[in-house]
């Protein structure tokens, strides 16, 4: 059963012109849970990151900075989008890792020197390390490990091709300072989420396009070191790994498979794995991940968010309402969860953050 859940309207006033009254998705959550809006006013909200305090950053790849969207007096909202950093060449991607702020630009990955409560960047940026610029896919996103070790993923150039960058279409891994840089999973044309749970890295996969309104399934994946994942030549249907068109006589016995699949163009962007307390105890563990939506698709798919069981790669709704038909009303990006246990949402396309709770 789901509930249909909506910004209170003493808040509709305040909507700038990123997303009107009327435009405001009208988001529907499972029995027991809400859905409320935690923060606005951005012009390309994208991934989200909790610092040790429990300040929660964002990147704004638009507008080139990085926002703390802070709730210290933990009434449900933010209060206020205070800059952190700006002058950043598309940040998307964000991680906190030994006392510093990492921040995945188009080009490369920088830190900033944080301490805990800091309200703007003490000092500039450093760079850490170079990455391949531009292409199709311009978003770099980045994790750390249990081992940490920094792993940063890197779109493909194309829509389908054969790279000359052997870092493009891959997760790279590098130490926390940048350096020992190596190829650790390939095969990936756009593996915009990453994230750990426990030892094992996983990946939302955006596959190829103009193969139809259903090829290629949407893909995510246990990555593995050395692993190769099938694009250009191939991606799974089902369980196993079969060939692209544009590729029949290429082997696929050596792409491993994902272990979960959703309807093709529905573009799953963020991943994160529940680990607070608010929530039943049924999610704990589960993989919670944003479908950006389709765009080349005769009828739309995605634009939602989803939880997927890791073990099974069982897929169930989570939170829809970002379609309505074939209207869009939202795009949903990153997620993730904060400190208080509530998963938090953005939106790119009304520039807003969502804060969903569970009420006991």
């Amino acid at each position: 059963m789901f509930r249909r859940f909506t910004a209170a309207a003493a808040l509709l006033g305040l909507l700038t012109g990123a997303a009107s009254a009327q435009a405001m998705p009208l988001l529907r959550v499972p029995a027991g849970f809400s859905a409320t809006l935690y923060a606005q006013g951005f012009q390309r909200p994208r991934l989200m990151a909790v610092a040790p305090n429990g300040d929660v950053f964002l990147s704004d790849m638009r507008a080139g900075k990085v926002y703390i969207i802070a709730d210290r007096n933990h009434d449900g909202r933010a209060d206020s989008n205070v800059v952190y950093a700006s002058g950043l060449d598309r940040p998307h991607g964000l991680a906190f890792h030994g006392g510093y702020l990492y921040v995945a630009e188009n080009a490369q990955v920088v830190r900033f020197a944080y301490t805990s409560g800091d309200t703007h960047a003490a000092s500039a940026a450093q760079k850490v390390v170079d990455l391949p610029k531009d292409g199709e896919h311009e978003t770099r996103s980045l994790a750390f490990g249990p081992d940490g070790r920094m792993y940063v993923s890197i779109g493909s150039s194309c829509n389908v091709c054969q790279e000359t960058d052997a870092r493009r279409a891959s997760v790279m891994v590098y130490s926390a300072d940048g350096k020992n840089g190596k190829l650790f999973a390939s095969g990936l044309r756009n593996a915009v989420g990453i994230a750990f749970l426990g030892n094992q890295l996983y990946a939302s996969h955006n596959g190829r396009d103009y193969l139809g309104d259903n090829t290629p399934p949407e893909s995510f994946f246990r990555l593995k070191a050395g692993g190769f994942y099938g694009w250009p030549t191939c991606f799974t249907v089902g369980s196993r790994q079969v060939n692209d068109p544009q590729y029949r006589r290429a082997n696929c016995t050596r792409a491993l498979p994902a272990f979960a699949t959703v309807t093709a163009h529905s573009a799953p962007l963020g991943i994160a794995f529940y680990d607070g307390r608010a929530f039943p105890a049924s999610y704990q563990g589960q993989l919670i991940g944003a479908l950006h939506g389709s765009s080349i698709r005769a009828t739309r798919s995605g634009y939602k968010v989803i939880r997927i069981n890791p073990a099974t790669g069982q897929v169930s709704d989570f939170i829809t309402g970002f379609l309505r038909g074939q209207t869009i009303l939202g795009r949903p990006v990153g997620v993730t969860v904060a400190q208080d246990g509530a998963l938090l949402v953005s939106d790119d396309l009304n520039g807003m953050v969502y804060r969903v709770a569970y009420r006991r």
